[in-house]
């Protein structure tokens, strides 16, 4: 099995990477281990799914971006797919395209969602910029997994027309618009889970505000105000769509591993796909949150379909540490975190590839998941069960201890 014992002792950063870039941390990993990994991550890949067991991680995080940077560099690898929408996505290809007129990395992300928004991801967004700025006949390309979606600036266009148009019925519209809007900062569901969200279903809100919108006497009089409904009907399906909406927190699985297909199928590009272990697994997964669900389709197991072994899936995991919006202790005993933090090291990894690797880690598992609605006293439903390790995940990563992301303002 690949692993440089002596290296992941030896915390240190890839200076070349990180030059101009002073916000990405110190690594568990050594540049040795993560040159490793990635060349054998590499091999006979089309598609690398590299999942986080948690968004709110710098090491997992940075683990994660040290490895893209690499299937880049040294290994050909041009398309990065991102949980987020095909508009938001744009705005981020844009930015490493060379344009974006002038703004900022952190600018790019005003429209990304929430977890994208970390300093951590803007040096990630400038590293890209910097490399195809070198590489201008051979960039690498953004994409988003979801189509488009409703934006803050749909709400203001909507509000903008009916304050113009029939300025009367403005207050009624904003009472269903502005408390739903919130949802672009803080997902519905986290909302719920925080105890702060203002009572009545967003999407019923949507529905309400689309009603009123197509019984305006101008609804159907030009073409700005059916552009307006066509902006209202987008807001209805984000909202209809979310995890709160769909009372789910199974994703859209098939729209998502169509699209990283289809994009490189017509591109041809070799594409890294971020996204969480629950989305990128290779395997039905059923999670801790919702068991009676049962086991759930992902993403990564349609692309296993569709490309067989040339679809990789990385899991990136961790033991225990403060995430922000929580302090974890070390995972239950029946997870496979705890058993990979057995080993007395800031992290290591696992290729379950290797025939005495699997023999000794496949079978049913259970991985810790942190999202947005993490609270302590549910620590153990906060998982995911999969019916074999090794099917799921052809790499581990495991790192000790972990602190949490720096959001941008």
């Amino acid at each position: 099995m690949p692993n440089d014992t002596a290296s992941l002792r030896r915390p240190a950063p890839s200076n070349a990477d990180l030059a101009g870039h002073q916000h990405t941390p110190v690594l568990p990993l050594s540049d040795t281990v993560l040159d490793e990994i990635a060349a054998q991550l590499a091999v006979g890949a089309t598609v690398i799914g590299i999942g986080e067991s948690t968004r709110f991680s710098r090491e997992t995080f940075g683990v994660r971006d040290q490895l893209f940077r690499r299937l880049v560099r040294d290994h050909g690898f041009r398309a990065l797919a991102v949980q987020d929408s095909a508009g938001a996505a744009a705005a981020l290809d844009a930015y490493v395209g060379g344009g974006g007129g002038g703004g900022s990395a952190a600018s790019a992300l005003d429209g990304a969602w929430r977890p994208w928004r970390t300093e951590e991801m803007a040096t990630a967004l400038e590293w890209i910029r910097a490399f195809n700025r070198d590489h201008a006949d051979d960039p690498v390309r953004i994409f988003g997994v979801k189509p488009a979606q409703a934006a803050p600036a749909d709400y203001d266009a909507v509000l903008a027309h009916v304050r113009a148009s029939v300025p009367e019925r403005l207050a009624q519209l904003a009472a269903h618009l502005d408390p739903i809007r919130t949802a672009h900062q803080i997902d519905e569901h986290v909302q719920w889970a925080r105890g702060v969200h203002p009572g009545r279903p967003f999407a019923e809100h949507a529905r309400d505000a689309l009603a009123l919108v197509e019984s305006l006497p101008d609804a159907d009089a030009d073409a700005d105000a059916a552009d307006v409904v066509a902006r209202m009907r987008l807001i209805v399906q984000f909202h209809e769509h979310s995890v709160a909406g769909r009372g789910s927190y199974a994703g859209d699985a098939e729209v998502s591993a169509d699209i990283v297909g289809d994009f490189q199928h017509a591109t041809g590009l070799r594409t890294v796909y971020w996204d969480g272990i629950a989305h990128t697994s290779a395997a039905e997964t059923v999670l801790g949150l919702a068991p009676e669900r049962g086991p759930q389709t992902t993403a990564g197991t349609l692309l296993r379909q569709r490309y067989g072994t040339q679809y990789v899936s990385v899991a990136i995991g961790f033991h225990h540490g403060d995430l922000g919006v929580a302090v974890l202790p070390g995972p239950g005993a029946d997870l496979v975190d705890a058993k990979l933090g057995e080993t007395d090291l800031p992290a290591h990894w696992l290729d379950l590839r290797q025939d005495d690797v699997r023999g000794q880690w496949d079978g049913p598992a259970k991985a810790r998941v942190i999202s947005g609605v993490y609270t302590p006293d549910r620590d153990a439903a906060e998982h995911l069960a999969i019916a074999s390790l090794a099917e799921a995940f052809d790499v581990l990563i495991h790192i000790r201890e972990v602190t949490p992301v720096r959001r941008l303002p």
